[in-house]
């Protein structure tokens, strides 16, 4: 598509003057800019600490897809995102979703369950690493009806990076006293010095189900969409003895197939 210049001045024109912005302020000015270079269906953004909870920034979703893409999201699913593993790895610039997704992420159980009912083509994010171990993913989505980004678009989205960023590290900073509000409502707090880290849900789950840490790695990698043969090659084991350890965690869990190894995660992890 041809660019917008007159909606993009327009995007600019309302950060002048302004050393703040309110979420939907700002998360509307995004999407004005990204409206004016290429087309998509959807915008989210999300702000990632570590193994805590999303928040959710800014959406254009309607009612009922908020349900999907954000209420469900973040009561569980977005520990087996892989943007939430990119953002915790703290990688930067623009990125594609099937570029970061596993080996097995689109026949995993994951996919199936949760991810195939937002009903994408396909999705591009903007990393942004900001203070206090935050980093922010402005999403720009794209329906199968659509069809995926052009290359041409996703080239311009990767020139118009460093001035997003920019942009976001000015608008959205401080964030890390929104996490830990979130934490104490939650009935948490960050670790203070000389205390140890709190356990969080994610990891709890497993210790609850009585898994070694070594399953505990595997399974976790199985969820996110990771073959046994990816497991292997990110531990440094050999594929089998990722098959027995996948076994008997099954056999210890009273399991046999994926789909109840993530029912049963999910279900402990609410």
């Amino acid at each position: 598509m041809s660019t917008d210049l007159e909606g993009l001045f327009s995007a600019f024109n309302a950060t002048i003057g302004r050393s703040a912005m309110a979420d939907s302020e700002f998360g509307e000015t995004f999407r004005q800019m990204m409206a004016a270079l290429v087309r998509f269906d959807y915008v989210v953004v999300f702000a990632y600490r570590g193994k805590e909870r999303p928040i959710d920034l800014y959406s254009t979703f309607d009612r009922e897809e908020h349900v999907v893409f954000v209420t469900l999201y973040q009561a569980g699913p977005y520990l087996l995102d892989p943007f939430y593993h990119t953002a915790r790895e703290r990688r930067q610039g623009v990125l594609k979703m099937r570029e970061l997704a596993p080996d097995r992420f689109f026949s995993s159980e994951y996919y199936r369950t949760y991810y195939v009912q937002t009903g994408l083509a396909e999705e591009i994010g903007f990393f942004v690493n900001v203070d206090d171990d935050v980093t922010i993913v402005l999403s720009l989505m794209r329906r199968e009806t659509t069809g995926v980004f052009p290359p041409a678009e996703f080239a311009t989205l990767k020139k118009v990076e460093p001035l997003v960023a920019s942009m976001v590290r000015h608008y959205w900073s401080g964030l890390a006293s929104r996490f830990d509000a979130q934490l104490v409502a939650g009935g948490k707090s960050r670790r203070k010095p000389g205390q140890h880290e709190p356990i969080p849900p994610a990891d709890a789950v497993w210790r609850d189900l009585n898994l070694t840490s070594r399953e505990t790695a595997i399974v976790e990698l199985v969820l996110q969409g990771h073959s046994s043969e990816s497991i292997g090659l990110k531990l440094n084991i050999s594929t089998g003895t990722v098959k027995v350890h996948r076994r008997n965690v099954y056999r210890k869990l009273g399991i046999s197939s994926q789909t109840q190894l993530l029912s049963l995660y999910l279900k402990n992890l609410a």
